[in-house]
Parts: structure tokens; sequence; C-alpha cells
């Protein structure tokens, strides 16, 4: 294995003059920087990532905590792209990301908390997963740099898309085609369920619309063949709705997928809407409305406060940061005639 001492010696150099060259310090002659750097990349020169560590006080090395309730893993088209926006910038600041191992069907695994220090991790970001789970309250309430998705804790940092705002323009997009009768289909009840309700309510009674209670289904997110199921209870109403809301745009191709096998025409005989701006979603026809969230900007917004809060902890305040999601209008909300 090439040492520092190799480059030296090939560079007619003293050991401290390559460190310094390798970590990009300033009291060295750019000339020199670039000569030892092209001569250890020659030599096949790799850093000991334990002699670092030692070095820096840290393990350049990021947890991630990532457990889908629908067991979709890295398919998850919302979660996949936030992580990999995550994985892109924090790779540019030099760190590494190694998943927290969250199986617990072996006993003798580690809980969130002792694995994250077994590892070593300079800091962790938890996104979809089950937040009232103690080991979590264990991860959150330790004092490792930490930034949840999607989720807020009073003493952490978060990153979360504006749920609220995204569905308020979404309902109040569907109302101003003359919908009164708009049934939704959402997730399980957490806090970002809990989020698009209440703005789904708030616009209704903003327009003096009232829905029948059974227009509201409790279902799971990414769940077509849920969805199926909770939109043909909805269409075989005595009063079916003119359109259904759907917890995202997997959901929503579900509906799709009922409605149709019902003989029925969207958006001519009934209208859909979804959320997350997934790439399926603009692949239908007709393209299905919906909120298009910005995970890329949500992935690197949660990397760089992440890497904020390990390099600059006195500096870097605990926040919440939001970010907005756009409404993409797609072809399956019909305007209401005499609107």
């Amino acid at each position: 294995m090439v040492s520092m001492k190799d480059i030296a010696a090939a560079c007619k150099v003293s050991v401290a003059t390559v460190s310094k060259a390798l970590n990009d310090q300033s009291d060295i002659g750019e000339q020199t920087r670039n000569l030892i750097k092209k001569t250890a990349k020659e030599m096949g020169y790799f850093p000991n990532a334990q002699a670092r560590a030692l070095r820096t006080n840290r393990s350049y090395n990021i947890g991630v905590l990532f457990v889908d309730e629908g067991q979709s893993g890295l398919t998850h088209d919302y979660f996949s792209k936030v992580l990999d926006s995550f994985k892109m910038e924090v790779e540019e600041h030099g760190y590494d990301l190694t998943f927290i191992n969250c199986s617990k069907k072996n006993r003798t695994r580690y809980s969130y908390l002792e694995h994250s220090k077994y590892r070593g991790f300079d800091g962790i970001v938890i996104a979809c997963i089950d937040f009232n789970d103690a080991e979590v309250t264990e991860l959150v309430n330790s004092d490792i740099p930490l930034v949840t998705i999607d989720y807020m804790f009073n003493s952490r940092s978060s990153v979360i898309s504006n749920n609220y705002a995204g569905m308020q323009s979404l309902t109040e997009y569907i109302v101003s085609l003359g919908h009164k009768k708009i049934a939704y289909i959402c997730g399980e009840d957490n806090a970002v369920t809990q989020r698009r309700l209440a703005a789904f309510y708030q616009v209704l009674e903003a327009h003096s619309i009232s829905l029948p209670d059974d227009y509201v289904i409790h279902g799971h997110y990414r769940d077509i063949e849920g969805a199926e199921k909770h939109t043909l209870e909805l269409l075989e109403m005595k009063e079916r709705p003119s359109c259904i809301v759907y917890s995202d745009d997997y959901s929503a191709i579900g509906g799709y997928n009922a409605i149709r096998a019902k003989g029925l025409s969207i958006p001519e005989d009934i209208s859909i809407a979804g959320y997350d701006g997934v790439t399926a979603a603009s692949l239908m026809e007709p393209s299905i409305t919906t909120i298009r969230q910005n995970t890329a900007k949500i992935g690197k917004t949660a990397a760089l406060k992440l890497i904020n809060l390990i390099e600059k902890p006195k500096t870097t305040l605990e926040e919440t940061l939001v970010v907005e999601g756009i409404l993409e209008p797609g072809r399956t909300v019909a305007k209401i005639k005499g609107k």
C-alpha cells in the first residue's frame, strides 16, 4: 500500500508537505500541490479512512434511516428521488452514506442508536419511518447531528414539503372548475395526512361546500389495490362524487383502473387528482392532475442542513425548512358545465 512517505520521496518533499497538499491546506504553493496530487494518483494512493477519522474526529459517513410502510423500499418514487438528491449533495462534500439496519427479526441486532454509534456516523437523515417508534425517539434524543424529512421534532432540524399549501392549491383548482362533490381517499393517519386533510376541509369551508362524511376515506399511501376498492365504493353511492382526490399518484392510478373497469371515462364522467408528481402520472392518458413535489430541492436542502450541523455546530440553528410543491393541472379534472 502506497503511503504519504512514498509520495514524499517521489516528489522530494517532506511528509508534512504531502499531507498539506492532499488536504488542500492553503500554506503550500499551487505548483507543489498539483505535483503531489498527480504523483499520488499515479502511484495509486488512497487515504486511510481510519487515520483520517482519528485526525479529523469524523468518519465522513452519514447514516440513513429509511423504512417505507408500504415495503416498496427504494422503488418508492418520492423518497427514492429525495434520497438520490441527498446522496449527490453529501458526496460532493466528501461524505459516504450507510443505511441503518432496520430489520428487527434478529434478536441480537443493535438499536438504531447503537448501530449509529457502532458505525460512528457523523450525522443521520431520517425519512419515511414510524416516528413514534421508541428506538427512533431514542435516536432523536441523542447528541448525533440529525435531520428528518417530512416530519418535525421540536428540538431537531427538518425539511418538509408544504403539504398544507399543496393540498390547498389542488383543492382550490378543483373547486374553481365547478366541483362541489369532491371525495378524498387519503392515506393513513399521520402528520402528512393531517396537514392535507386540514387544507382540504379549509378550502371547502371557505367556499361553503359541505360533504357527506363517507366522501372521505382513510386508505394507505401507494396502495393501488386499496384505491381501486375504495373508488368502487364511491362509484356505487347513490350520489357519487364528481371528482375524487387520491393520497398519491399511484393510488390515483388505482382509481383510474377502477373507473375504466366500470366503463366510465376520465374526466368526462368523473374527474380525479393525485399528489406527488411522479413520472407515471404524466405518462397516463389523460395525464393526471397532481401536485409535483420538488424532490431535488428537498434532498439537497436536507443534505446541506445536516452538513452544516456536522461541520458548523456552533453557528447552525435547529430549524424546520419548508419546500413548496407545484400544481400540475394535467387533464383529469373536467370543468363543470355552467362554470
